[in-house]
């Protein structure tokens, strides 16, 4: 189980601070697939890092009593001066997971080729998006979280993503943050819905579509 209670998140702004989320209350569960819904900026990319722990939240309460990936395709976590290489064997050392064996899985995966011994700072958004999926899909977690994952890469990387996530990993927790409605409701069992902070927590997801829709509406 993770769950989230009464959690708040704040940044700081040149206009004093600003509120992302407000008093959030969620729980997922072993094998649940749970679809986030949002506009674009509501808060959804904010809220899954908290969710995996690469961001904290200003008050409330996260609890893991599962292992949680990283928002897969997030690429913050990257050392920029080391190569592709060294940053996988730097997050698998973090993991405690051996590195050398999963290095051809991972190469082979994101299509990196030689340029896995490039420094990061030189590859394009694309490719860090690539990496870091592919080393996720290395690690196994209780809970795979997929932040809008579907907008990198082109068809076959696409696809790829598909098979690994839904089919190889059927049994596993996934959440799922988005502004498409019809992935949420192609995968998902339940939803819920991300406006102005607050998110409202329903038993599936056609009522978090149609509350998705009024929401839109009242903008």
């Amino acid at each position: 189980m993770i769950g989230l209670t009464n959690v708040d998140k704040f940044y700081q702004t040149r206009r004093g601070p600003r509120q992302i989320l407000n008093s959030v209350n969620l729980s997922i569960a072993p094998g649940e697939r749970l679809g986030i819904l949002g506009r674009n900026g509501a808060g959804k990319s904010t809220l899954i890092r908290i969710i995996s722990g690469a961001e904290q939240p200003s008050s409330g309460v996260v609890t893991r009593q599962m292992s949680a990936s990283w928002p897969l395709a997030y690429t913050g976590a990257f050392q920029s001066a080391l190569t592709g290489i060294d940053n996988i064997r730097f997050i698998c050392r973090i993991y405690g997971v051996e590195a050398e064996e999963r290095i051809s899985f991972i190469q082979q995966f994101s299509d990196l080729g030689d340029y896995l011994y490039e420094p990061i700072n030189t590859y394009s958004a694309g490719m860090r998006a690539r990496l870091a999926f592919a080393v996720s899909m290395s690690i196994e977690f209780d809970c795979f979280l997929i932040d809008e994952v579907v907008s990198v890469g082109d068809s076959r990387f696409h696809e790829k993503c598909r098979v690994e996530l839904f089919e190889k990993r059927a049994d596993r927790a996934l959440v799922i943050v988005s502004h498409d409605a019809n992935y949420i409701m192609e995968h998902c069992t339940r939803a819920a819905v991300l406006v102005q902070g607050q998110l409202h927590n329903f038993d599936n997801t056609p009522e978090a579509f149609e509350f998705y829709t009024q929401s839109l509406g009242a903008r």
